[in-house]
């Protein structure tokens, strides 16, 4: 009789449901279970299944084939096992327990942390780390030893003959089990496992070897732009401060080490009619700057001074609620929209906050202190989905807040004193319990600027766990790998970006960091960008010289020192002369899985391109330039001042850029099939949100600052926008529209 029925399964899984295909956990512990008590084909309709728990049974081999789509945890503990290999189908599995298994090795962990390349918990520790030093560093020096072993003694057969292959295989592997010597004798059975799988693929690839691009496909798309190397800019004399004609990146050397104790109080402006007044101003920028401070993306001649570790003022504080009584919404006049072939309408939002969040001393008169990053918070990490999106993160000056967007409300604010950040980026990891409790996901937040160092937060516990150094330059931009959490980018000032290895955390938030890889660019890097369907295997990034592209697979490589594999030209270069360089690339998002929004300096106008298409394209030998593959351009402000990044928020199909006046441009981006790009037409913006006029004290009005940044909810019910005058503002969809 049966022991594992479709009755059994709906009994022991939850939630209660008549469907297998509902299911998300599924207990079948202690049940004197054995490998073929496990039917393949009744269990495969298990495709919601995320955690099973199997312990307390007398399994030896799982069995193999049966995929499970959804499995993110699985617990093997107090069986039998002996054959982990046949865990292989289980690829998105991201904690595993095997402890009480008798049988199994140190050899056998190591091969479930290869075979698992999602494996982050194992016996409930965090083994992230541990695990991609065996994915890829452990396995390519594998790799480099084993193509020594075939350099030496071994050839293709002529003629390849199916006999002869199956001779050499076999011959090829058993030399190189015998001769590849490497790591302690414990794991010499996971070594020797490890080998014979890289010498059957070597010997394949030689066999197989991969096709390149056909060097005809996509050549009509060359006439739109020019292919050449480009030539050494002049760098932008530097001008008096006065005169303002870029936003600078102040790397004030001369703050006081010392915390500021008294901590800034939310300040909020008030919402004023759009009906402006002549003359009206609260405050001029400070024009005075310190001596030797660069603006954002120069090449920076001097190492900013390190901070004293003993005390850098970190702190979170709580904050008390923002009094919104005087906060009024502003009414918008929409622009015109072009016709588009869609059902789905563009979106009205309005303005609900401005925010000055990040005044030093809690000076309402602070409106020189520039802000630069903001994103909002992924949804695991929330107690519900609509209260997870709602939280957007901002950082400028010495700190960094997280905002309640509906509320205005900062709900957390964590402040260096002497640290000015630049950039910031979330993410979920793994967060390990202890006690033989399940590890659960956490967002976390990760912030960085002038000092060189990567702050590591997690706001829902109040908790700024750990800092590392991740250059002795100013850091100017940072990104999280969206389907490997624990991978992160960090962009620096000595034109360098490093691919990093944060792992998860424990209950105490101990962690452990570790450098993967090393890309050398030309230009500091503005922007990091990663391919939606393929992020661990490309990396786009927009410097002040261009935008260039980079392998950044893991274990393919011998080397993980990477210098670019690609630069994408655009038409506008074609337009290059002594006055004019648009080789800045200052704006960069994915608005869809193939296509990319890019903006360069001084154009006023964004590119849409398609990233298949330009990366399928072979790059030309002497420059490795390919022409960017434009499928429209949409038109933008006229302005000179740059860093004026865009963003895009695919879920809505819109394209979002601030200009220099407080104004935010809208794209709702429906329609490609009508190439804007080739007629010649910039497509017009949707709608330009016009500055909202907040006022501040003595009721004098702010004028439009420029717009640094910009990010929208997935769902886009919230859009923020960060001002070169310290304030965030907030804008909310018009559930009319």
């Amino acid at each position: 009789m049966e022991k594992i029925t479709e009755k059994l399964l709906l009994e022991k899984g939850s939630p209660k449901t008549n469907k297998l295909d509902q299911i998300k956990t599924l207990n079948l512990s202690k049940l004197q279970l054995k490998h073929q008590d496990l039917p393949v084909k009744l269990l495969s309709g298990l495709r919601s299944l995320e955690r099973w728990d199997l312990s307390g049974n007398r399994i030896q081999e799982f069995p193999k084939n049966l995929e499970l789509p959804a499995l993110r945890y699985l617990d093997l503990s107090d069986n039998q096992m002996e054959d982990v290999t046949t865990l292989e189908s289980l690829s998105l599995l991201e904690e595993l327990k095997l402890e009480d298994n008798l049988y199994i090795t140190v050899s056998d962990n190591h091969k479930l942390m290869v075979l698992l390349p999602k494996l982050r918990m194992y016996n409930g520790k965090d083994v992230s780390t541990s695990a991609n030093h065996l994915r890829f560093v452990y396995s390519e020096n594998l790799r480099t030893r084993t193509i020594a072993v075939w350099e030496k003694s071994f050839n293709l057969p002529d003629p390849v003959t199916a006999e002869k292959l199956s001779t050499l295989e076999k011959n090829f592997v058993n030399a190189a089990r015998q001769q590849v010597k490497y790591g302690p004798s414990s794991v010499s059975d996971f070594t020797k496992w490890k080998v014979e799988i890289i010498a059957k693929e070597y010997l394949l690839s030689l066999v197989e070897p991969k096709k390149e691009p056909e060097s005809n496909e996509f050549t009509d798309t060359k006439d739109n732009c020019e292919i050449s190397t480009p030539t050494k800019r002049k760098q932008t004399p530097v001008v008096d401060p006065s005169v303002r004609l870029t936003p600078l990146k102040k790397l004030r050397s001369d703050l006081p080490d010392s915390a500021v104790t008294v901590s800034p109080r939310k300040t909020t402006l008030r919402l004023k009619s759009q009906t402006l007044t002549d003359g009206v101003r609260i405050s001029p920028r400070k024009t005075e700057q310190p001596p030797l401070t660069p603006t954002r993306g120069r090449p920076r001649k001097d190492t900013p001074k390190r901070a004293t570790k003993k005390d850098d003022g970190a702190q979170i504080e709580q904050e008390e609620n923002i009094n919104r009584k005087d906060s009024t919404a502003t009414k918008l006049q929409k622009l015109v929209m072009p016709t588009v072939k869609s059902c789905s309408k563009p979106l009205r939002l309005k303005p609900l906050h401005v925010l000055q969040c990040h005044s030093k001393q809690d000076n309402s008169d602070d409106f020189s202190t520039q802000l630069w990053a903001c994103a909002f918070q992924p949804l695991p990490d929330s107690t519900d989905d609509s209260a997870g999106s709602r939280l957007v993160a901002t950082c400028g000056g010495d700190s960094v807040c997280v905002i309640d967007c509906e509320t205005g409300m900062v709900m957390k604010k964590y402040k260096v004193s002497g640290e000015e950040f630049f950039s910031l980026a979330w993410s979920t990891v793994l967060m390990s319990r202890g006690g033989g409790a399940p590890a659960q996901h956490c967002s976390i937040l990760a912030a960085g600027g002038k000092r060189g160092l990567v702050k590591l937060i997690h706001p829902r516990n109040n908790v700024a766990y750990g800092e590392f150094r991740a250059s002795r330059k100013a850091l100017s931009v940072l990104r999280f790998n969206h389907q490997q959490g624990n991978f992160l980018f960090t962009g620096s000032y000595d034109n360098k970006i490093v691919m990093w290895d944060i792992g998860g955390v424990d209950s105490q938030y101990n962690f452990k960091v570790v450098q993967l890889m090393l890309l050398e660019t030309s230009a500091t890097p503005l922007h990091i960008c990663l391919p939606p369907t393929s992020p661990s295997t490309h990396l786009l990034t927009a410097c002040e010289d261009g935008l260039h592209c980079f392998n950044t697979q893991l274990g393919n490589n011998s080397t993980t020192k990477r210098s670019k594999e690609m630069e994408i030209t655009f038409p506008i270069y074609k337009k290059e002369d002594e006055d004019h360089d648009y080789h800045t690339v200052d704006g960069l998002s994915f608005l869809a899985n193939d296509i990319v929004a890019s903006k360069n300096h001084l154009h006023g106008s964004i590119y849409l391109w398609s990233w298949s298409r330009t990366k399928a394209q072979r790059p030309d030998k002497k420059n490795r330039t390919v022409c960017a593959v434009v499928l429209a351009e949409l038109q933008w402000a006229n302005t000179e001042i740059p860093y004026l990044a865009l963003n895009t928020c695919p879920g809505q199909v819109y394209v979002v850029c601030g200009d220099d006046k407080g104004r935010l441009w809208t794209y709702h981006i429906t329609d490609l099939q009508n190439n804007s790009f080739q007629s010649g037409k910039p497509i017009q913006p949707t709608e330009v949100l016009e500055w909202p006029t907040p006022v501040g004290k003595g009721q004098c009005q702010v004028e439009g600052p420029s717009i640094n940044s910009v990010a929208m909810d997935p769902e886009l019910r919230y859009l923020v926008a960060l001002s070169d005058k310290n304030m965030v503002i907030v804008w909310k969809r018009d559930e009319c529209s």
